[in-house]
């Protein structure tokens, strides 16, 4: 067996996600978005960072975050969980009164539920299983075969658009990982921030956060890392460490919908689709 196959089978299975996800919501007080809960279940279940990392086919996400995913639409199917326009997942009544026997009969419920309606479970996940993200793979396909200085003037121009002035690329080899700087004015407050962009396949560990913030010491305001991977759980909390200086992250699916809603090579085409209601002309 390979390392990585070794490691990919020692995640936990959906259904045994269940019931962490179930745990995780109350203790983030009954609500949370899809990152909180991989956060606090990743916490709750004490998953070794080396498991946290294992990436999912798709290359976009960790298999973790995949199967959590899996374990949430099942939840919904039995009415345990609701999510929102805006992907925040809510536990219900019933939600709240799960045990953990409970959750070992979800699977069986939610097959009898397909045979009686003969259909598939609700893909109320789709996004995160990758129904919808053949266009967000093609992207980052595109993003990683660019050359290394093509990826820092686009994120360069993606700070610009998204409101940023003074934007430089610096790239100096042996700074810590720094790739430019540029200043964010919020009302009357301006802020220098420092920023490092990354073409990466994989997740990005707390080491990298830690050495970036070793190297934007007594330089910035806020520091700022891009990435065409994912961040580990690990790496998102030592990026909002108390007591250190806070780093913001964008992973891969962000940049990706960052780059769709400034329409920076990415452009969107409404098709109209007219219905002639044949009966409204009867009436007349």
């Amino acid at each position: 067996m390979a390392p990585n196959d070794e490691l990919l089978s020692k995640v936990p299975k959906y259904h045994e996600l269940l019931y962490p996800t179930v745990k995780a919501l109350k203790a983030l007080g009954g609500s949370a978005t899809n990152e909180e809960i991989l956060d606090k279940v990743c916490e709750l279940e004490n998953f070794p960072t080396e498991i946290q990392q294992v990436q999912h086919i798709d290359n976009r996400q960790t298999e973790i975050n995949y199967r959590l995913a899996w374990a949430r639409t099942y939840l919904k199917c039995v009415g345990a969980v609701d999510n929102s326009q805006h992907g925040v997942w809510t536990l219900t009544e019933k939600g709240k009164l799960l045990t953990e026997g409970d959750c070992k009969t979800i699977p069986s419920e939610v097959r009898k539920q397909r045979k009686s309606e003969s259909k598939t479970p609700v893909d109320i996940d789709a996004d995160t299983m990758g129904a919808t993200s053949s266009w967000r793979d093609q992207l980052l396909t595109v993003l990683l075969n660019m050359k290394p200085d093509a990826f820092e003037r686009l994120s360069q121009r993606l700070l610009r658009e998204a409101g940023f002035t003074k934007v430089a690329v610096t790239g100096k080899s042996g700074d810590g990982g720094i790739d430019g700087i540029g200043i964010l004015r919020v009302n009357l407050v301006s802020f220098t921030v420092l920023f490092q962009c990354k073409r990466y396949k994989g997740s990005v560990g707390s080491s990298v956060i830690r050495d970036f913030r070793g190297a934007m010491m007594g330089r910035c305001d806020k520091g700022l890392i891009i990435t065409t991977g994912t961040f580990s759980s690990d790496a998102r909390k030592e990026a909002t460490r108390d007591g250190a200086s806070a780093i913001d992250l964008i992973d891969g699916e962000a940049l990706c919908d960052l780059l769709k809603s400034l329409k920076l090579g990415v452009s969107v085409e409404l098709v109209e689709e007219l219905t002639v209601h044949g009966d409204w002309f009867s009436q007349i």
